[in-house]
């Protein structure tokens, strides 16, 4: 199983819900292991919430990983976790959460 990513409000109440059934952020998001991206702080194994402020420089990240992608199916996911960041980034009291095994 892979990540599931949801956009929640204050309450930890999911808005929104995606999950990487396919494990395909795996191959997108492991280069970015050990650098100084915000997606590299994606915890597989754990939970990982972004907030508002941090959604600007989320998604310039966001945007390079999805040039990875290589197949429909990743194109995709990408696409709709990016409409989720920045739907969170527009409004108040949502957290984009990234839930690991």
């Amino acid at each position: 199983m892979g990540l599931v990513i949801t956009l929640q409000d204050e309450r930890g109440t999911p808005e929104e819900k995606i999950c990487d059934t396919q494990n395909l952020l795996h191959r997108l998001l492991t280069p970015y292991q050990g650098t100084e991206s915000s997606l590299a702080e994606i915890d597989w194994y754990g939970n990982t919430i972004f907030n508002r402020i941090q959604m600007p420089r989320f998604l310039s990240a966001w945007r390079t990983l999805a040039q990875e992608a290589q197949t429909p199916d990743e194109a995709k996911l990408v696409r709709e976790i990016r409409e989720l960041a920045e739907r969170c980034e527009s409004e108040v009291h949502l957290y984009l959460k990234f839930i690991g095994d």
